[in-house]
Formats: C-alpha cells, sequence, structure tokens
C-alpha cells in the first residue's frame, strides 16, 4: 500500500478539532505513513460557500485539489465536511465540463482532476489487520470498552460521489477499532444526522437530533462514541448537558475522535490524545 500521502488539515483540525489532527498524526507516524501537509491550503468552503455559490463551492476545493495536484500525492482528509466537499468537486469536475472550464478559469488551473481523495479510515482499512493489532498495548486488551460508531451522515452521502462502504450500515471504523482492541457494537443510528451546521441556527433540532443518537447508544451499553466529523464531535460532546436539562435525562457519554481511541490503544496517554479538551468528561483515568 501507498505510505507517503498529501495532507489536508481543513480549518477545523487546526482550531476546534486540534486533537483530531494531533491523534491522526501520531497513530499514522506509528503505523508507518508520512504525512505531508499541503502548502498553502485554503478552506474548502463547507456549508457556507456551498450555500452561497455553486461555483465557489466546487472552487474552493479545487483550489487545494490543484496544489495537491502538483504534489503527485493523493490526498487524506480527515474531516467528513472538508472530504465531502473535495469528493463533490472531483464528481462533478468529471461530470460537468462547463462547470469544469468556468472552475479552472477561476482557480487559474491547469487541474487534471487525477487526485484520489481518501480519509483516514481508507487508509487504515487497508492495513492488514495483525499490523494494526501489532501495535496495541497489553494493559489496553485487559478491559475493553465498548463503543459504538458513528459515521455521521457526510461520510457516506450521496455514494455515487462518496464511494465510501455502505451507504446506510459502513462497518470501516467498525472493523479498525474491532482490529486494535475495541468492544464494537451493533446499533441504529450510525449514519444518522446530528444536525451539524445548523448548531447555532436550529439548536432545538439539533438537541433533537442528538438526543436520539447519545438515546440509542445508551440503550446498547456502549461506553463511549467513536466519531470521524468535528461537527459531529461538537454536538454530541458538548450539547449533553443541555439535552440532559431539555430531556430530563442523564446522558455523560465520552466522545473520542476514533484516532484518540487508536493512540490510547497504542499506548500514547490521555494528554497527548488531547482528551482533556473535551467538555463530557472521558472515561475514569482518560483524563489526565
Amino acid at each position: 500500500m501507498n505510505t507517503k500521502y498529501a495532507y489536508y488539515p481543513g480549518c477545523s483540525l487546526h482550531s476546534t478539532g486540534a486533537e483530531y489532527d494531533v491523534s491522526f498524526k501520531k497513530v499514522a507516524g506509528k503505523l508507518g505513513i508520512e504525512l505531508e501537509e499541503v502548502p498553502g491550503w485554503v478552506c474548502c468552503g463547507t456549508s457556507p460557500a456551498h450555500s452561497a455559490s455553486h461555483l465557489l463551492s466546487i472552487a474552493l476545493p479545487v483550489k487545494n485539489l490543484s496544489l495537491v495536484e502538483a504534489m503527485s500525492k493523493d490526498v487524506v482528509v480527515p474531516c467528513a465536511a472538508c472530504y465531502s466537499r473535495f469528493k463533490f468537486a472531483s464528481y462533478e469536475m468529471a461530470h460537468d465540463d462547463k462547470l469544469a472550464e468556468d472552475v479552472k478559469e477561476v482557480v487559474g488551473s491547469s487541474f487534471q482532476n487525477k487526485v484520489k481523495v481518501l480519509h483516514p479510515l481508507e487508509i487504515f482499512a487497508q492495513i492488514p489487520p495483525d499490523a494494526l493489532k501489532a501495535n496495541v498495548k497489553e494493559n489496553h486488551k485487559e478491559k475493553p470498552l465498548k463503543v459504538v460508531c458513528y459515521y455521521g451522515c457526510l461520510l457516506t452521502r450521496p455514494p455515487k460521489v462518496m464511494q465510501f462502504d455502505d451507504v446506510e450500515y459502513p462497518m470501516t471504523m467498525d472493523k479498525v477499532l474491532e482490529n486494535v482492541g475495541y468492544d464494537i457494537l451493533d446499533w441504529s443510528y450510525k449514519t444518522d444526522c446530528c444536525g451539524a451546521s445548523f448548531a447555532l441556527s436550529e439548536t432545538d433540532a439539533v438537541l433533537t437530533l442528538t438526543q436520539k443518537i447519545l438515546k440509542n447508544a445508551k440503550e446498547v451499553g456502549a461506553d463511549a462514541i467513536a466519531v470521524a466529523c468535528p461537527l459531529c464531535h461538537a454536538n454530541l460532546d458538548t450539547r449533553q448537558l443541555d439535552i440532559n436539562a431539555k430531556y430530563n435525562t442523564d446522558y455523560n457519554i465520552p466522545i473520542y475522535y476514533f484516532t484518540q481511541l487508536m493512540g490510547l490503544a497504542y499506548g500514547y496517554s490521555p494528554k497527548e490524545m488531547g482528551v482533556n479538551k473535551h467538555l463530557t468528561p472521558a472515561m475514569a483515568g482518560s483524563s489526565e
């Protein structure tokens, strides 16, 4: 497998999702994966650009993909929102000749659309299970956390664009975390929306959606929820007090980036994995 990738952190991983950035880099290093941050990268535009201008929503990701193309590497994109915008840009550039011409004019690039856009889960899934297990510390195996894997609504939809796992019942994260020693539970909310970017404009709707996710995780006996998106992490991690107040519940479920769970299994300390940044307290012994 390829072990050298261009790395696009996006705005979130350099700010509110910094622990995702740190944990991914450390886990990648442990597994012999080399990452080179895209020089001069810009914001992918996410929802604001998509809402304001279709041309802009494609031009911004293509600007970044052009920079990656100059590196002669495929690009790994951890943020689910950025990953979605990159995949949409690549898809539309391949299927809409007029749009492709307009975008190239705006970007000022002869972009050839030859960059493969990958999520970290896709890279880790290519690693043989024995290699993933080789770095797991013995003390981690003694009492594994019971975890449910939350993919959110962006990683798999729409399937013709994303081409990531099964659209309704993905298993990539489940298998990766199972291979590093976690007890992965079956549940019903793997790909349900948490409200994402409506956190400020439609807070009540977000509380309703997030409460359903937390409720099912608790019902199946999960100790924690694993996520792959900074927006999902923010909603599930920071809304539990508000949800408890609104629904008279007592949710206190730790929300981890899947890379943090991998890093903890590999012997990195909770502090090294940025677990102390979480608002919902982590499991005992994980917030040092």
